[in-house]
């Protein structure tokens, strides 16, 4: 079983609160997402595991049993074209839970028109692969989000 755990802080809103249909329709797979605190902070890998996509606006990090999981930092935020994000890892690179991945000021891509609500999701599962769904309250960076089995 493969936890995973908040990339940063803010409240869980679950994926249907997402302002973006393919994530409120969960069609990239099922998972929540977080209405960030509006501060300027590090984004951290939800598992231990390879980075295998890495964007300013979104990163995959693949565990050892081989879920991928995707967190997406704001919605239209590639529009951006990585303004206000800055890479602390690399493509390749092995990281551990809770390790820095991403710097951003969730308040600068709201001013810039973009909502900075951030999608955690496990690419390729089935909903029912995933347990103890996160979807309302506070989160701080590394509490746990969800369970995939």
């Amino acid at each position: 079983m493969t936890i995973v755990t908040a990339p940063l802080p803010g409240r869980a809103i679950g994926l249907a609160a997402v302002p973006d249909p393919v994530f409120s329709g969960s069609m990239v797979g099922p998972g929540t997402a977080i209405d960030p605190a509006r501060e300027p902070g590090e984004v951290v890998s939800p598992v231990d595991g390879v980075v295998v996509s890495l964007h300013p606006h979104a990163f995959v990090v693949v565990d050892a049993a081989g879920h991928g999981v995707l967190t997406h930092l704001g919605i239209d935020t590639v529009q951006l074209n990585g303004e206000g994000f800055e890479l602390l890892v690399n493509k390749g690179d092995t990281v551990t839970r809770g390790q820095a991945v991403v710097r951003w000021n969730p308040a600068a891509v709201e001013e810039a028109g973009k909502s900075p609500i951030c999608p955690v999701v496990a690419l390729e599962a089935t909903a029912d692969a995933l347990s103890g769904l996160r979807e309302d309250g506070d989160v701080k960076s590394g509490d746990p989000l969800f369970d995939w089995q």
